[in-house]
């Protein structure tokens, strides 16, 4: 029998590029022959967020169409009009990051469905994912009471779990010379980690699990 693979997924919520890896994230959460891991790095959280201001908003939505070309994932007009153009809305992943921490308890299926909740809220829906009664909304409606609860009034062990989370991430993200998020690494037999392509989560999802696996 083969050896299951082990991926690390190094992401940030508000990532436009993250979303547009969802349908390879998601294919390889799905696969049995797959072991992976969710970590958020904290990238645009604490010292990394910012105000979003017009120039940094015409900059992201540049992006996003061209993630929108590449991938086929959907970036709203409401998504344009209501978060790009709010002035009042701080660009911070913090937030969005505690509430799949608070997700994470239920298993790696429930965290991956949290995940594309709270990316369909902010790109689809043009909802606000720094306001915590958005993002326990978002968990709600994919059935996860416990962790809305939880983001709804977070605790001291939450916030702490996700600030670990975060330094784990940035940390793993700094030793494998990666260049931002997504990374997905991939842990070899021998122990060491090895950079899988940033353009195979743009791909077809069964066809880089196959080559994953023939590696």
């Amino acid at each position: 029998m083969p050896q299951s693979l082990r991926l690390t997924y190094l992401f940030d919520p508000l990532c436009g590029w993250c979303y547009g890896a969802a349908p390879v994230i998601g294919a390889l959460a799905e696969d049995a022959d797959v072991h992976l891991d969710l970590l958020p790095t904290g990238l645009f959280s604490g010292a990394g967020a910012r105000p979003m201001d017009d120039g940094f908003a015409a900059y992201a939505w540049a992006n996003d169409q061209r993630i929108a070309r590449l991938t086929g994932q959907v970036f709203s007009d409401l998504y344009r009009r209501d978060v790009l153009a709010n002035r009042t809305q701080m660009f911070d992943s913090g937030p969005a990051t505690l509430a799949l921490t608070a997700a994470r308890d239920s298993g790696l299926a429930c965290e991956v469905a949290a995940l594309k909740a709270i990316q369909i809220a902010r790109y689809v829906d043009g909802g606000d994912i720094t306001n915590l009664a958005v993002l326990a909304d978002a968990l709600h409606r994919i059935g996860l009471e416990d962790a809305a609860r939880r983001v709804a009034a977070p605790d001291a062990a939450l916030i702490a779990m996700t600030q670990s989370r975060a330094a784990t991430g940035s940390a793993m993200l700094r030793s494998v010379h990666a260049n931002g998020v997504p990374t997905l690494v991939l842990e070899n037999p021998d122990g060491s980690r090895s950079l899988v392509p940033s353009a195979a989560l743009y791909a077809n999802p069964e066809t880089l699990v196959t080559r994953l696996k023939a590696a």
